[in-house]
Formats: C-alpha cells, structure tokens, sequence
C-alpha cells in the first residue's frame, strides 16, 4: 500500500489535467467554429472553422483517452505552423505572433497531456513533456523578441553620393522665427554641438511650468514649439497664454494672458514674430513713420476664440496702434461661428514682410459652416491687407458692411508658407464642408479642396492650384505645412520646389513657381461604386509614384491583426463585412473602411529635411477607420455629438447633407481595443530626397504607457505607435522627436534611425522639439514643451530644456 498511493495519486493528478487540457481544447474549438463560420460565409478564410471543428474532435480524444490524441496534437500544430506562414503577407515578427503563440500553448499543453494518457508509452511521455518544455521555451523567448524592434526597413543603397546638398545656406538664421525653423519650413538646426556620440549625456538645464489649465473640459492640447529670438524663448499655452523666457534659465521675463477659451480644437502651435528694424518690405521714412521704440518688435498671436492680438516682444503689453488696442476681431463677417466654436485660427500668424496670414479651423460637419476665407493683415496696424475668398475670386477685400465672406468654402487650418523671392504664400486647403457627402458641392469647392494654392503674397490673387485629392469625401484635407526644397527633376536640372505631406501616405513634389509636378504623379482609376445616394465620385485620383508612399498599403484579409488569435478572428470578421475597395474606398450606408484614414497618414507636425545630406523625415500613423453614413431615419437610434477623434466613437457626427443626417465613426480594432492592422502603427522614416528613395525606416513608440482597453502596460515593447507632433534635425547627425504615445522624448542618428539617446518625460508630448545656440553662452540646448498626447488623461504644462553638462567634448 505504501508505495502504491503516490502512483494512485498521480494518476488522478494526471486525469485530471487531461480532462482540463479537453475542456480547454473544446471552449476554443467551439469559439473558433462559431468565428469561423461568421468568416467563412463572409468569403473569409476556412482556416478558423477548420482548426476550430480539430480542437473539439481533439478534445474528445483527449477525454476518451484516444490513442491518436497524440498524433493528432502535432497534425493539429504543424497544419497551423504551415498555414500561417501561407496565411500571412509578409513574413515578420508580428504578422505571425497572432496565428502561432495561443496554438503554440496549446500545442504544449497539449504534450504534456498526451504524457498522462496510459496508452502512451514511456519513451513517448518522455519526448512528449521535454518536447513540450522546449515549446515553453520558445514561447519564452517570443516574448523576449517583444522587447526588440521589428520591421524596420535599411536601404542605405538608396542614399546618393555623400556629399553637401547644393542648396545648404550657410548663412542660416540664428534664430528660430518661424514654426519649422525657417521661412521655408525645413525644422533644420544648423548646430554640431550635441552629436550622436554625446547625445547621451545631455541633462535637463531647467523646467519652466507654463501655468496652463489642465482639468476640465476644453483644456486643449499642448502642441507648441516655443520660437527663439535673441535669448528669450517665447510660448504659448492652447488658451494663449503667452510667455517669454530666459533661453539660459527658463525663468520668466513677461506673461500675457488672453483669456481666450472655446469649446472645440483648443490649442496653439506657437506664435508669430516681427521685427520693423529688420523689414525690408518698408522704406527707411516708413519706418521712421514709428518713432515709438514700442512694439518695433512685436509678439502676433491668434487666439481660439478668433482673435488677432499683438504684443510688445520685449514687455509683453498690447500693442495700441494695432486694431482695438492691440486687438483685431476675426470673426467678423464670418458667419455664424458661435464665439469660436465653428470658427478659428490653429496655425500660427505667418509674417510676409509686414503683412501677416492667418487661415482657420472650421467645424466643417454641417452645410452653413463659417467661411474658410483665409486673411492677411498689416501687423503695424491690424487693417486687413487682402482676403482669399474663393466664392469671391476678383475681389479681395473685405465684403460690404451687412454681408458676409463666402460661407463653407475650403479652409487652411495649418500652416502656410512663404516663399519671399516668388512672392507667393501657399495655402494648403481642406474641404468646404461638410466632408463625407459631395452630391451637391459647387465648382469653387471641387476647383479648391484638398489643394495646395499658390496666392500672390501682397495682392491675395490666385496664381496656380494643385489638387491631391478629387472630390474628397474622405476628411483627407492637407494637414501639414508645405516645405520649400529645391530638388532635382527626372531631366537632373534643380528646381525650386514644394514639398507636401498628406494623409493619404502620398508625398507630393511640385514647382513652387507653376505648381507643376516634379516627381510623377499619375492618375489612376479609383472605385465609384457602391456610392451613397446622389453622389458623384472623381473615377481617377493623383498617385504620387514618384516619391515613397508611407504606410498604405492595401489592407486584406490576412493582414488583420489582433493580440491573440481569437481577436485577429474578431478583426478578419469585421474586415470582411465592410466595403473596402483599396484606397478611395466609396463612402456609403454600408460600413466601409477608410484607409489610410482620416488621422493620417502624415498629420499637422509635418516634416524636417536635413539640408546638409539632402534627407527628408518623416513620421506617420496608421489606424484605419470603419465608417458609415447614416441616413436621417436610421440616425434616431443614435446618440448626436460633434467631439473630435477618437472621442464620438460609438455616436455619429452630425453630416447634414443630402439624404444623410451624420457619419458614424470607429477605429477599426478588436475587442481588446487594439488597432486590426498589423504593427508598426506609426513609423519615422527617412527619404533622400536626391534619388527618392526610403532610406531606412523605424517603428515609433512603445506600449509602454497605453496598451488593451486603454490600460497602460508599462512594457516598453516597441511596437510602434500613432504618432503626432513632427522631428527635428540637427547637423551633427541627429534627429529628435517627441510625438509618441509613450512619454520620451527620443534621439537617432538620422543616417540609419538608430535610437542613441532617449529621456523620461513627465507626459506626453505633441509638439515638435525646439533646438537652439544661446547667443549669451554658446551653449545648445533641446526644448520639448510636454502637456500631454491627444486625448491622454495624463496633462501637464512642462517647457524642459535639456543641454550638455560643461566640460563635455564636442
């Protein structure tokens, strides 16, 4: 008796965690079967009912104690193992991560159960328990591979001769004056201090608390990168408190505060500057015409709430020549934009000599949405210069008193450019709304939309227009600010060109100077059908071959993600019983996907071009949206709101248009929250602008501070996340970025993407870094100003300057 009651005991032991595994094995077999018949009548693949109907027929050998429950395990793993490398469209870490690791479990699972069944003999229990400790093992290491970066992209065979680009301007301006550094936008720093070998030393130099509002609703997000002049920094909070800093210290020298609140889009990206000293549209007895030493350099802001504001760049206080003491309303002849609400600036003032422009956001959702006239002012007296009406196109004043600018037109809610030797500003368009239904839309809306315009800067008269997108529906306005480059054509002759990034993932090259464009771009047929009702879709959109298309490739079936098998099931499901038909897939009453979406793409933070090397950079995003209109019956049964993405997913956005009454919107993902594209989600990558070609590409962010259900993980598993915000480039070699979900603000070596230097931060971060040479000290500082990513319940007000520590080799 002694020595049977252990063997007794075993065997129950045994028993029972074999009765376990079948259990198990049927609970999967049967959520599989009823997946995968959901797909299969989809037209989707066979593979879940399949695999589903062996794990039940599994778990009944296992819990007859079958002979073949053995064998059948294997058949099971090895049939999954060949199908999933079949199944997926390209090879790599991620893609095969959902279809391997839950079978792989139950694959050892499984051998160890097979190891209690008294019809296996010895030798077998023994491979079969090793065999599965070895499965164990691999899984281990799977996920350890997590912690490493996967699909990165090399191609350092495209990158040109190493050699300084033509048009590199030694003479670069010591100051960041404008959003992108300079006025042609490039976010280029001319300084070797700090360098890929001892970026690892910087350390912060000081941490300024703006004092913006970080609870309650219409806080905003922090998106701006403060502008150097001199040795003061100067910021901006999303409710435009304006403040200037000591570039050394951080310490204060002067507040502003606008008191400026609005309930949608709250945020600043930064301000404007001039210097009447430096302006060489003005004569010498113009100039003398002001000899008050106040306001000769003066601060220009646009607030949320419409406003145009000037201030004394060295106290801070209202310019009183400028408008209504220092004060112009912009919402004057707007139409109806409720205090801001419908209505107002998100870009900064762009200064054209003594001129300043100014486009707008519009809450463009409904039909009788404020005008998108975009509009410039003198900045010594607030007069308004000249207005960009498109319904109005010979007239480029103000309309007469009693009538308003022309009501949903396209608007420019990022930010222009200004090319000074061209004399031309570029407006970078949306849509006259509303966005997701065109039947009834006017030639200046179609003519105008999803454009790039090239105006006279001093008159306001159009010279040229280029459209990326045809009769967009889609939400795919232009989001970023053009860059001006010169650029060699297909003939090799150097032209003055434009660079545009869209939401699309195409990256367009035209002639500033005609707008033509200078790499191919093709039109290509698009689908039309199914349309919504009274639609009439563009049958071609521009392609821009040219250049690399980032993060668009069509989605499919197999490249439906999800974190486990049983969720990637879940995304395949919803993948197929939308209407997807590629890029510019038809809206409609169906749930279509939109993808890329309209996130992006590429988004508002826009590019850096290292102007040294000739090598462009840029970060994208990549979550598709499941969309639908719905009609005016239908939209009874659902919730109305008109908050931003992701904030109405589940409601529907008003889109009162036509027989529609709202659209509703969500990202595509699985139960577990997580996106149904396969990783990365966002990227940074780098394109020589010489040969045109990705130079090399690498996924951005870790989960480290989201993950499923919106729970922070805190791993740092670099999957590569949405990204927003945009880098900055350096001539040392290095390339800096914040806009991540998780909180670092990161630097790599700009030839090959490589991290070499990252730091904590207290939140997130949006906005794009600012790097500058103090004229006091000669030091180089990084300054990252952090209030938190878009829609992160995490808010905060830091401006966090980092410099080297004294004594370390340059």
């Amino acid at each position: 008796m002694g020595e049977g009651q252990p063997a007794g005991g075993q065997s129950a032991l045994g028993n029972a965690y074999r009765i376990l595994f079948a259990v198990i094995s049927f609970l999967v077999g049967a959520v599989l079967v009823y997946g995968g018949s959901k797909l299969l009548l989809l037209g989707g693949s066979a593979y879940y009912l399949l695999a589903g109907l062996a794990y039940c027929v599994l778990a009944v050998l296992f819990f007859v104690k079958h002979r073949l429950a053995l064998l059948f395990t294997v058949v099971i793993f090895a049939a999954t193992v060949v199908w999933a490398f079949c199944d997926t469209p390209e090879i790599g870490y991620w893609a095969l991560l959902p279809r391997l690791v839950v079978p792989a479990i139950l694959f050892a699972l499984g051998l160890w159960a097979a190891a209690t069944l008294p019809t296996t003999v010895s030798a077998t229990k023994r491979v079969s328990v090793f065999s599965g400790l070895g499965i164990v093992g691999a899984l281990l290491v799977t996920l350890v591979e997590a912690f490493f970066p996967h699909g990165q992209i090399s191609n350092p065979q495209a990158a040109a001769p190493d050699q300084v680009a033509e048009n590199t301007k030694t003479d670069a301006p010591e100051d960041w004056e404008f959003f992108g550094r300079n006025a042609a936008g490039t976010r280029f720093a001319p300084y070797t201090q700090i360098t890929p070998d001892n970026v690892s030393k910087l350390k912060v130099a000081w941490v300024y608390h703006t004092g913006r509002r970080t609870k309650g609703a219409g806080t905003g997000v922090d998106e701006n990168t403060p502008q150097q002049i001199g040795n003061v920094l100067y910021s901006c909070t999303p409710e435009n408190l304006i403040t200037a800093l000591d570039a050394d210290t951080g310490r204060p020298i002067w507040k502003f505060d606008a008191k400026a609140h609005s309930a949608e889009h709250v945020t600043c990206r930064g301000i404007g500057y001039y210097d009447m000293d430096k302006d060489v549209s003005l004569t010498a007895e113009e100039k003398a015409a002001s000899p008050d030493p106040l306001c000769r350099q003066r601060i220009l802001t646009s607030t949320v709430d419409a406003r145009f504001i000037a201030l004394d760049a060295h106290t801070g206080a209202l310019c009183p020549a400028f408008g209504d003491n220092g004060v112009v309303d912009i919402k004057k002849q707007m139409g109806p934009t409720e205090n801001g609400k419908r209505y107002h600036p998100t870009s900064i003032p762009v200064v054209m000599g003594h001129i300043a422009v100014i486009g707008g956001w519009v809450r463009d959702i409904v039909h009788g949405e404020p005008s998108g006239v975009v509009r410039a002012y003198d900045v010594r007296t607030g007069a308004l210069a000249w207005a960009w009406d498109v319904g109005r196109p010979d007239d480029t004043q103000a309309p007469a008193e009693g009538q308003d600018f022309t009501q949903e037109t396209p608007n420019v809610w990022t930010i222009p450019t200004y090319d000074k030797d061209l004399n031309l500003v570029y407006l970078p368009t949306g849509n006259g709304p509303p966005d997701y239904w065109g039947g009834d839309r006017n030639a200046v809306k179609e003519k105008f939309g999803a454009a790039i315009v090239a105006v006279e800067a001093t008159t306001g008269k159009t010279k040229w227009v280029f459209q990326t997108v045809h009769h967009d529906v889609w939400d795919y306005d232009l989001p970023s600010q053009p860059v001006l480059y010169d650029v060699t054509n297909a003939q090799g002759e150097k032209v003055p060109a434009l660079i545009q990034t869209t939401k699309t993932g195409h990256i367009f090259v035209v002639d500033r100077r005609t707008g033509q464009p200078v790499t191919e771009v093709q039109e290509r047929s698009v689908p039309t059908s199914p349309a919504a009702q009274g639609e009439h879709l563009s049958p071609t959109q521009p392609f821009s071959v040219g250049m690399p298309i980032i993060g668009a490739d069509p989605l499919t079936e197999s490249s439906m993600w999800g974190v486990s098998t049983f969720d990637q099931l879940y995304c395949r499901i919803m993948f197929k019983d939308s209407v997807y038909e590629g890029p510019f897939t038809p809206p409609g009453e169906k749930p279509y996907i939109e993808w890329p979406s309209l996130l992006g793409g590429m988004n508002w933070g826009g590019i850096s071009i290292d102007e040294r090397k000739g090598v462009m950079f840029v970060n994208d995003m990549r979550m598709p949206l499941r969309m639908t209109l719905v009609n005016k019956e239908e939209a009874k049964h659902y919730k109305v709101s008109t908050d931003e993405v992701p904030g109405f997913m589940g409601t529907i956005r008003p889109q009162v248009a036509g027989p529609y009454a709202g659209v509703r919107i969500d990202i595509l993902q699985s139960p577990l929250e997580v996106p149904c594209n396969t990783p990365p989600f966002g990227t940074m990558s780098a394109i020589d602008l010489k040969t045109k070609k990705l130079l090399w590409q690498v996924p951005m962010g870790t989960t480290q501070d989201l993950g499923p259900m919106g729970i922070k993980t805190h791993l740092p598993v670099p999957m590569g996340m949405p990204t927003l915000g945009g880098p900055t480039s350096t001539a040392s070699g290095l390339l800096f970025f914040a806009g991540t979900q998780d909180y670092y603000l990161r630097a790599l070596e700009s030839a090959t993407g490589k991290e070499v230097w990252r730091e904590r931060l207290p939140v997130g971060a949006v906005a794009a870094p600012l790097i500058y040479k103090s004229p006091k000290t000669g030091k180089e500082y990084v300054v990252i100003s952090a209030g938190g990513m878009s829609h992160s319940p995490d808010v905060g007000d830091y401006i966090i300057a980092y410099t080297l520590p004294e004594g370390t080799a340059h």
